[in-house]
């Protein structure tokens, strides 16, 4: 395939060395004042990976997308709308967009596929590829296991079948909205995480697990998804790498966070907690532990004093004959 890869980042650069090395025609597309591209250009190196020179490296988006089958976009959240935007003007048709990123637009509480699928041509398909892993352990030859989903099953079975590998097997996705949300989702309990990393209380992550899944569950039901998708590779199955590793962004975000140190990488958690408030009203569900992350990034609210009202919370049915609420 000819693929261009927009977003030079840490994961965008893994993809473009990941699909070279499967023998794709690959383009890494960056901004030109971008510091990941003025070091790839300099040494093809950014401190965490090496690109070989068969990936081809470019600054302009025109230059980039021209000949392109497939397009990976892998950039922050809130940039997606005006990625969109911007790739307007080419007029792409009968190509494929696929999302490596994990959120939710704040303002609208609506997920990353519905914003790009709005601003796209019909004759576009348009994929997540979703799921565990961290690019240093990737690079390091370690395996794992990810989702690729989409509303088009022909789109879907074509990009499991050109990315797969030795280093990554993916899963066909069958649940759009449950994937998506549980991926956004899941680095908001990753921030829940570092709160109680940097308060020496990281005993709870057990029960932070338990409880965030069936949050989450409930949240996806409601949305007319598959409850059972937040036990998946896109959630529950993210939560080693999320919930646990030092390279989790989300976790090192919440614990510098309640510790009082500076964190400077981008923490996508920080605003799907904010998207997820209208989602709950929408919804009509209650979101305990993403309230709590919320109240304490944008209220100010004390992380420990949060965190004990959360794990004492009151344990009452929900309806008689059902579970218990968490």
């Amino acid at each position: 395939m000819n693929i261009t890869v927009i977003g030079c980042g840490r994961w965008g650069s893994l993809i473009a060395w990941y699909l070279d090395r499967l023998g794709h025609r690959v383009t890494l597309y960056g901004r030109a004042g971008s510091a990941h591209m003025r070091a790839f250009r300099s040494s093809r190196s950014n401190g965490l990976l090496t690109l070989p020179a068969s990936v081809g490296l470019s600054t302009c988006l025109p230059e980039a997308a021209a000949g392109a089958e497939v397009f990976i976009l892998s950039v922050p959240s809130q940039s997606l709308r005006g990625l969109m935007g911007e790739l307007a003007p080419l007029e792409l048709r009968g190509r494929a967009f696929v999302l490596c990123m994990k959120g939710l637009e704040v303002e609208s509480g609506k997920r990353l596929s519905q914003i790009a699928e709005e601003a796209t041509h019909p004759s576009n398909g348009v994929a997540v590829w979703l799921g565990p892993g961290h690019v240093q352990e990737f690079y390091a030859g370690v395996p794992n296991c990810m989702v690729i989903d989409s509303r088009s099953d022909a789109l879907k079975h074509r990009l499991v079948d050109a990315f797969s590998g030795e280093l990554i097997r993916f899963y066909y996705g069958q649940d759009l909205i449950g994937n998506e949300i549980g991926a956004a989702s899941k680095n908001v309990i990753g921030i829940a995480a570092g709160f109680l990393d940097g308060l020496r209380l990281g005993t709870l992550k057990g029960a932070l697990m338990s409880r965030g899944t069936r949050e989450i569950s409930r949240l996806i039901a409601a949305m007319g998804g598959n409850p059972f998708s937040a036990y998946g590779l896109c959630h529950l199955g993210d939560y080693e790498a999320t919930l646990f590793s030092p390279h989790s962004h989300n976790r090192a975000f919440g614990e510098c966070f309640v510790t009082g140190r500076p964190y400077e990488a981008l923490a996508e958690g920080y605003y799907t907690a904010a998207a997820l408030q209208a989602l709950e009203r929408q919804c009509g569900v209650e979101l305990p532990i993403c309230d709590a992350v919320w109240r304490v990034l944008y209220r100010g609210r004390d992380a420990r004093e949060e965190l004990d009202l959360l794990f004492r919370r009151t344990v009452k049915p929900e309806l008689e004959g059902r579970e218990v609420r968490q």
